[in-house]
C-alpha cells in the first residue's frame, strides 16, 4: 500500500493529466476527480443559459446556483457529470466549451468556489485530483504532488485528436492557437496561476508511455 493517501497532479492542458489518474487510480483502487470538469460542467450551464461569459459577476452568480455533481472514476468506471440533474458527461469537449472554458476559469470568486467543493471531495483521503492548481492552492498538504508536461505541439495533437467527434472539428493549427492562449491565461491569472507547486515532482509525458508515467508516480507514492 502507497504511502500517500493524497496524490495532487497538475499540469497544463493536454498533459495526460486524466488518462494518468484514471489509470493510476484503477492501480492503487483509489478515487480520481479530474477537477477540470467541474470549470467545464459551468461553463457548459453558461452557454446553456446564455450568461455572457465574460461578465464576472453573472458567471459568479450562475456558479453559486449551480449544482455541479460529480463522481469519482475509479479507473474503470468514467467519470459522471451532472448539471443540476442533468448528465453532461458526453457535451463537455466540444469546441463551444472549450474556447469558454479558459476565461470562466480565471475569474477569482468561481475559483474560490470550485476549490470549497474540490476540498470536500477530498476529505475522504486515497483519492488522485488532477488540475491546474492542486498541489499548490486545492491540497497544499498532498502527500505526494506531480506535475505533467509535455510540448505545445504534442498537447495540441492530443487535444485535436479529443475533439474529433464533439462536433465540428477544428484544424490542428486551430487547436494550437487556442492551447497557447489557454496556457497564457492559465500561466498569468493573478488567481492561482498554473506552476509545479513547492516539492512537485516534474514528469514529461511526452517521451515515455501512459504506463510508464503511471509507473514512476506508483514508485513516487511507495517512497513518499
Amino acid at each position: 500500500m502507497p504511502k500517500s493517501s493524497t496524490i495532487a497532479i497538475d499540469g497544463p492542458v493536454a498533459a495526460g493529466k486524466s488518462a494518468v489518474g484514471a489509470l493510476l487510480a484503477l492501480r492503487l483502487g483509489y478515487r480520481f476527480i479530474d477537477t477540470g470538469v467541474m470549470y467545464r460542467a459551468l461553463t457548459w450551464a453558461v452557454l446553456r443559459d446564455k450568461v455572457d461569459p465574460d461578465d464576472e459577476a453573472a458567471v459568479t452568480a450562475l456558479a453559486g446556483k449551480t449544482h455541479i455533481e460529480v463522481t469519482s472514476s475509479d479507473g474503470l468506471e468514467s467519470s459522471q457529470i451532472r448539471v443540476d440533474g442533468q448528465d453532461v458527461t458526453g457535451q463537455l469537449r466540444t469546441r463551444e466549451v472549450e474556447q469558454g472554458v479558459s476565461r470562466i476559469s480565471c475569474f477569482t470568486e468561481v475559483r474560490r468556489a470550485m476549490v470549497t467543493r474540490q476540498r470536500t471531495l477530498a476529505k475522504q483521503g486515497m483519492l488522485i485530483m488532477a488540475g491546474r492548481d492542486i498541489g499548490t492552492v486545492v491540497l497544499p498538504n498532498a502527500d505526494l504532488k506531480i506535475f505533467l508536461t509535455a510540448s505545445s505541439e504534442e498537447r495540441a495533437r492530443r487535444r485535436h485528436l479529443d475533439m474529433k467527434g464533439s462536433g465540428p472539428s477544428p484544424t490542428f493549427e486551430q487547436v494550437l492557437e487556442e492551447l497557447l492562449h489557454r496556457d497564457k491565461l492559465d500561466t498569468e491569472r493573478a488567481n492561482s496561476p498554473l506552476r509545479p507547486a513547492d516539492g512537485a515532482h516534474i514528469l514529461n509525458t511526452e517521451s515515455i508511455d501512459l504506463t510508464q508515467v503511471v509507473e514512476r508516480i506508483i514508485a513516487l507514492a511507495e517512497d513518499d
